[in-house]
């Protein structure tokens, strides 16, 4: 039955990757597979020798010899763990997208645009590419990929050239957030679960994170896609739509930034201190719509304007909620194959007989190919199984450079495909970014980045 359960997700994934020539949504098959997965795993629960608990990362191998009642309430209650760890990972993305949706009501991105005072494509790939490295190390990648598309959008209108843009803030984003404690979801459970601290992290990880982003955006300053000038219509000075535009950008923004510090004060999880933020402003949006001239609308958006309509309710309805049911059904597809172990052993099956190559981890006797592995199978397979996995391999103290290097692999090696990370998922929904076009004009580039970073890493280690 296992065998039959990896087909399944094999020919879901098959079929999210070729969604363009089946003229089917990549959410349709994510559902699909999810939902099948987890039926055959309920059907067959009797079958399956060993149980991954995801909630204590433990490996059940008496799992055979419990009763099937309480087989049955096993997978349940993994089954509900997954979802309280998926949709906190969501209801946290919503709560940012709509803040992003927010802050596009007031026009607030027309004042960061017109800080962008350059038309070059090739200083505007750069002016992204170090916003993007900053704010996914503060507001965490996926975020920082949100606001920043979004401006991006309000900067240059045509998207063939915009797409080639939002590839390189992909690996820019996830390059930021891999040496931060808060910049990437993985990098967030290895902190959470005491295996890096905050001062290590950036010791070790700083400089390998930083040429992971320099040398794919240096090597793309020179591609006939970032030359010339972005040539808009209408890019000449506009002013913002309305007087509060800035207001609700500062506020925005410092809502999502407020995220980390309320984590770090109350030790609750980061949605709660987004939906804190959410609230926050969108007591402000509701104020500041209702007040007299707050907008510069048309005769038939002001007459909408003075009906039921709030920004709230507006910024609401325009949400990507086809990539928040896309994400939903990838995390819990790949959830069964955790739960049944198959992840683990082929964990551990690569940690027994991956040769060493004489490139040993300190204390650990861990191949560093086995971790690389780990980086570009987090590029197929979602990294935040794939570090869970590791959790429950390795028993290594807090901060052994083993932790640090999974935590750079498997933040920088989802940016080689457009579904191997949270950054990548968004910005294929916010742009409609074809997996083929990404895998031929971006891959290669996130690979090189991963590589140089990876060597740098292994320099690093040996100097502390």
């Amino acid at each position: 039955m296992e065998s039959i359960i990896i087909i399944v997700f094999v020919l879901g994934y098959l079929a999210i990757t070729l969604e363009h020539n089946l003229k089917i949504d990549k959410l349709i098959p994510a559902l699909v597979m999810m939902a099948v997965c987890w039926a055959l795993i309920a059907l067959s629960i009797d079958t399956f020798p060993q149980w991954f608990d995801s909630a204590k990362h433990t490996l059940l191998d008496n799992f055979g010899l419990l009763g099937h009642e309480e087989k049955m309430h096993l997978m349940e209650e993994t089954l509900l763990h997954h979802l309280g760890k998926t949709a906190e990972i969501l209801v946290f993305l919503l709560g940012a997208m709509t803040i992003v949706e927010i802050i596009d009501y007031f026009d607030g991105f027309a004042t960061i645009k017109s800080f962008v005072k350059t038309k070059s494509k090739g200083r505007i790939l750069w002016i992204f590419a170090f916003l993007a490295f900053g704010l996914s190390a503060i507001i965490d990648n996926l975020t920082a990929t949100i606001v920043l598309i979004s401006i991006l959008q309000k900067l240059i209108h045509d998207r063939d050239v915009r797409i080639w843009f939002a590839g390189l803030i992909i690996i820019a984003a996830n390059a930021g957030g891999a040496w931060s404690p808060i910049g990437d979801v993985t990098t967030t459970m290895l902190w959470i679960g005491k295996k890096v601290t905050t001062g290590h992290l950036f010791v070790y990880l700083f400089i390998p994170s930083l040429l992971c982003m320099l040398v794919p955006t240096f090597i793309a300053s020179f591609l006939p896609a970032f030359k010339g000038k972005i040539d808009n219509p209408d890019s000449g000075e506009e002013k913002p739509k309305s007087k509060y535009s800035a207001i609700m950008l500062y506020l925005g923004l410092a809502g999502i930034v407020s995220v980390p510090v309320f984590k770090t004060v109350t030790h609750l999880p980061p949605y709660v201190g987004m939906m804190l933020a959410l609230g926050i402003v969108a007591v402000f949006a509701e104020i500041y719509s209702n007040r007299k001239f707050a907008m510069s609308f048309d005769a038939d958006e002001d007459a909408d304007h003075q009906g039921h309509h709030s920004p709230v309710h507006k910024s609401l309805s325009k949400i990507e909620l086809p990539s928040i049911l896309f994400f939903l059904g990838i995390l819990m597809a790949v959830a069964a194959l955790e739960s049944l172990g198959i992840l683990f052993g082929f964990a551990s099956s690569l940690q027994d007989n991956m040769p060493m190559l004489g490139t040993e981890l300190h204390h650990a006797g861990v191949s560093d190919l086995v971790v690389l592995l780990m980086g570009v199978g987090s590029a197929v397979i979602d990294n935040v199984p794939l570090v869970a996995a590791s959790l429950g391999m390795f028993s290594e103290p807090i901060d052994n450079e083993l932790w640090h290097f999974i935590a750079y692999a498997a933040g920088t090696g989802g940016s080689m495909l457009i579904i191997g990370s949270a950054a990548g998922v968004v910005a294929m929904g916010m742009e409609k970014i074809d997996f083929f076009w990404y895998l031929k004009k971006i891959a290669w580039l996130a690979l090189i980045g991963f590589l140089v970073g990876a060597v740098a890493f292994m320099f690093t280690r040996t100097i502390f």
